[in-house]
């Protein structure tokens, strides 16, 4: 069982919620970075995979420094917080883009084919720097609710409050399998390379994290369960001008699942439309 320490708290745990994906910088060493750039050098495009359904911890064994660096005990403490002990390997991806390679990928979302309030969880791994002219992923934060079939919105290529997934050697990113996203151009004279890899949960994803912060009482336990609707509440630029309101009672049904709390709200928002009262007046 992973250490509370490593686990994501409650603040972490709602941004997931909103957005859809977590930012770890810098959270692999640089030699496993090394290393791991090496081992995707040489397997391109062809990564040796095991059967999906593959428990996790039977998967990229020794000597692989991709499995050292998914073993971290801050990669397991994301894991384990996202989906929980025990996970299934579903696929895994050694993504790369050669250099000069300028045209972008149609924004997609990955394999949506089912309208779960589960959901699986994938990580994104740079081995090496990637600067903003090496294209790196474009990704729209909040964009996990508004569930799509593979490429229908791949006609666009810009939205509002978008970002691009660049960052540090050893940087991963945490994303709910239904983020929209696609890779950019490269313009560097050297090959980006990215390691995708998505997991499915084997337990039902309830407080699965440190909830410390929000259980506690007094003061901070408030503070703490304020931070968390602030982080619920807060707009994404791309929301509709009623507030993004759809997106709020998404969110808001979202952390209900994650928190087994069927009473939360957040502005009254989902409260007022399950008001069906059933007396009947004589």
């Amino acid at each position: 069982m992973t250490s509370k320490k490593n686990l994501l708290n409650s603040a972490q745990m709602a941004e997931f919620a909103s957005l859809g994906v977590l930012r770890f910088d810098e959270l692999a060493p640089d030699e496993l970075n090394e290393a791991a750039h090496r081992e995707m050098a040489d397997q391109p495009g062809k990564p040796l995979r095991p059967p999906a359904g593959t428990p996790l911890e039977d998967c990229f064994h020794a000597p692989s420094a991709i499995g050292e660096i998914i073993r971290l005990p801050q990669v397991q403490g994301i894991i384990e917080s996202l989906v929980g002990p025990g996970p299934l390997y579903d696929h895994h991806a050694f993504h790369s883009r050669r250099p000069g390679d300028v045209v972008a990928q149609a924004i997609h979302g990955d394999a949506i084919i089912d309208t779960r309030m589960h959901f699986d969880l994938q990580l994104l791994y740079f081995p090496h720097d990637v600067p903003t002219e090496m294209g790196g992923t474009l990704l729209l934060p909040g964009s996990h609710f508004r569930r799509i079939n593979e490429s229908d919105i791949g006609r666009y290529q810009n939205f509002k409050g978008q970002i691009k997934m660049d960052g540090n050697a050893g940087t991963i990113f945490a994303l709910h399998h239904g983020i929209w996203h696609g890779a950019r151009r490269n313009e560097t004279d050297r090959t980006r390379y990215m390691f995708k890899l998505r997991l499915n949960p084997t337990v039902r994803q309830l407080r699965l994290w440190n909830t410390d912060d929000i259980d506690q009482e007094g003061e901070q336990g408030e503070a703490a369960r304020a931070e968390v609707d602030n982080i619920l509440g807060k707009q994404q630029p791309w929301f509709e001008h009623a507030d993004g309101r759809l997106e709020i009672v998404n969110r808001i049904k979202f952390w209900r699942f994650l928190t087994g709390n069927d009473s939360f709200d957040v502005h009254y928002w989902l409260t007022r439309i399950e008001n069906t009262p059933e007396k009947v007046v004589a």
